[in-house]
């Protein structure tokens, strides 16, 4: 093994990914202090009531090329401060680096925007359609509040919220850090090459493979999906599989702070059979063909 092509393609990615997402979470967890410590249940309340339009707004902060959005929604759904349609909206519409990585490649800049107004509406959809089924089930997503998060992590407010903040930062970040490591080290060892050819055969397969490593908490994923779609590699259905579910570190983070696992554990499974579906009925209807 070369230890300097591992040391760059593992130890610094890996710090690179982590510098990049500490001052989203830093934001994100400076915000949930202040709404929880200074601005009380009524501004909290008024966000919930504005909810209905979450999936909207959702779905294009998540177009922005950066997977620190999905973490920061993660942090306020597992507060209860989004509802669930808006976090999915959220992950569906992340872009992840799909953007830079299309822009470096020269794709024709009405392909990129094809694919990101079509990752949008589908989040924005799915979102509207998951808030409506909520409210008809009746089903009450706020049941647990920004304290219960602060309470469960070890919220040391007493130290002032600028230093709970950074504390949160801090503790979650290295959780993050460790898996990052982890990830970029079996990506490193088994290669970009051996994956790409998990795609050439089944359609169907191709699909539920392509969301499979979607879900990959790493920007690695996207970078992949992406080179292997401008490539020819995989269809246009595949493709969305796959970056439709790429949501970054956002479902990490969701695993990490929010107490109910099983919720989180939904979460991913409608996620997965979003994209994995959306994609297969793309192929179906010829998407590619208007890309």
């Amino acid at each position: 093994m070369n230890f300097s092509q591992f040391a760059e393609e593992v130890l610094l990615d890996s710090l690179k990914d982590f510098g990049k997402l500490l001052p989203f979470l830093f934001v994100t967890y400076l915000l949930m202090e202040l709404l929880e410590h200074k601005a009380g249940d009524g501004m909290q309340n008024t966000i919930r009531r504005a909810g209905r339009f979450g999936p909207l707004v959702g779905g294009l902060l998540g177009m922005l090329p950066q997977c620190g959005f999905s973490a920061v929604a993660s942090g306020f759904y597992a507060g209860r401060v989004i509802t669930l349609g808006t976090l999915i909206a959220v992950y569906l519409s992340t872009s992840d680096e799909m953007l830079p990585i299309m822009i470096a490649e020269g794709a024709a800049p009405t392909l990129i925007i094809k694919i990101l107004l079509l990752k949008f509406l589908i989040g924005m959809t799915a979102g509207f359609i998951i808030d409506f089924m909520a409210m008809l089930l009746h089903r009450n997503e706020h049941d647990h509040s920004v304290h219960d998060m602060c309470h469960q992590e070890g919220c040391h407010c007493e130290r002032g919220i600028w230093r709970s903040a950074l504390y949160h930062t801090l503790h979650i970040g290295l959780f993050l850090l460790l898996v990052m490591l982890c990830l970029n080290t079996v990506i490193f060892f088994l290669g970009h090459e051996r994956l790409a050819s998990i795609f050439s055969s089944l359609p169907v397969v191709g699909h539920l493979l392509s969301a499979l490593v979607g879900l990959i908490p790493n920007c690695a994923a996207s970078i992949l999906i992406t080179k292997l779609y401008l490539e020819g590699v995989l269809s246009a259905g595949c493709m969305l599989s796959g970056l439709l579910v790429g949501s970054g570190i956002g479902l990490l983070m969701l695993f990490r702070v929010n107490g109910n696992k099983k919720q989180a554990l939904l979460v991913l499974l409608l996620l997965f059979t979003i994209g994995a579906v959306t994609g297969m009925v793309a192929d179906l209807l010829g998407i590619g063909t208007i890309l």
